[in-house]
């Protein structure tokens, strides 16, 4: 008798349970449905990881909730993705007074330095003329037009949202820059221009915002303007990783 109602109590015990998430190497478990929905509903338009995708989704929410001032900024946008997934997430929280910009040269990747080798050492300028400028991701040519496309999915004001087009450290010298800003993520993958990037909006970054760096772990120039950037002006950060390429800070 004891061991059928020991059987009973298991059988109880396995009924009334709640369900357990699977919990799987290398996938998206700890992401919410409202991540996956975002994720999801950008891939068309980026080329960004779902890991960045998430770690700037979470950065909008922490913006959002601790009421901290400043604007988005992205330079290197290609499709519009990131930015779309942003003016989403601030769509569903409520939160449309943050002007959105958006700088690219909307014709394809500037030329490269001698600095900008990949993670295996290969030279930037040696894949651009492997490829096809008009067709190859590798370029990431998208125009204004296209991109303007993209972020009426955004359902975000477009009083707010601000395309910059050019090379980025070229308009970044000019005065159609924020006062402050909340996020910054940069992505346009060489040394020159994330160089001059963090020189010129670093500093507009408030305390407590978040700096996305996305190529830091995959293109070197990249990576050395960011490390240069941090030695030069002895900033205690902690490079936080996404992914194998994505970096985040959050300023102190």
């Amino acid at each position: 008798m004891k061991h059928v109602i020991k059987k009973l109590n298991i059988l109880v015990d396995k009924i009334t349970a709640s369900p357990k998430k699977k919990v799987v190497s290398n996938n998206y478990s700890d992401f919410s449905d409202e991540d996956n929905e975002i994720v999801s509903f950008v891939k068309p338009y980026t080329m960004t990881s779902p890991e960045r995708i998430k770690a700037l989704l979470d950065a909008v929410r922490y913006v959002a909730n601790n009421n901290i001032e400043g604007d988005y900024v992205e330079c290197g946008v290609w499709k519009g993705g990131s930015t779309l997934a942003v003016a989403k997430m601030f769509s569903k929280l409520n939160k449309k007074e943050k002007t959105l910009w958006l700088y690219d040269t909307f014709e394809g990747m500037s030329e490269p330095t001698k600095f900008d080798l990949d993670i295996n050492g290969k030279k930037a300028s040696d894949r651009l003329k492997k490829e096809d400028k008009k067709t190859s991701w590798v370029w990431a040519l998208s125009e204004l037009e296209e991109v303007k496309k993209t972020m009426k999915l955004a359902n975000y004001p477009k009083s707010k949202i601000k395309f910059i087009k050019g090379k980025v450290e070229d308009t970044l010298l000019e005065a159609n820059k924020p006062n402050q800003i909340s996020i910054l993520r940069l992505d346009t993958d060489w040394y020159e221009s994330t160089k001059i990037e963090l020189e010129l909006l670093y500093p507009k970054v408030v305390k407590g915002g978040i700096i996305i760096i996305d190529d830091y772990g995959h293109w070197k120039g990249s990576k050395k303007a960011v490390d240069e950037y941090i030695d030069k002006n002895n900033l205690n950060v902690f490079l936080n990783r996404i992914d194998y390429t994505g970096r985040l800070i959050v300023k102190q």
